[in-house]
């Protein structure tokens, strides 16, 4: 699957690289921690706008639901 997320300024385009090299939730969690305020604001708003991306992506409703539910873990 190859998204593209539309509108990102330069750092948060920076924030969204790093972000998809993460392994697992946790790691993303982490990195979002260490940053400072204004950049985690932007990188909780890339996040966003990643799982927004995907679940534009399903074929179908049940998908984007089940994958909604999952980010709420």
């Amino acid at each position: 699957m190859s998204i593209e997320i539309q509108g990102l300024n330069k750092r948060q385009r920076a924030i969204a690289d790093v972000l998809w090299l993460m392994n697992s939730k946790a790691d993303a969690l982490r990195f979002i921690a260490s940053l400072e305020p204004l950049t985690r604001r932007d990188a909780e708003t890339v996040i966003e706008m990643m799982q927004l991306a995907v679940i534009d992506e399903c074929e179908s409703i049940d998908d984007s639901v089940k994958l909604m539910l999952d980010n709420l873990k």
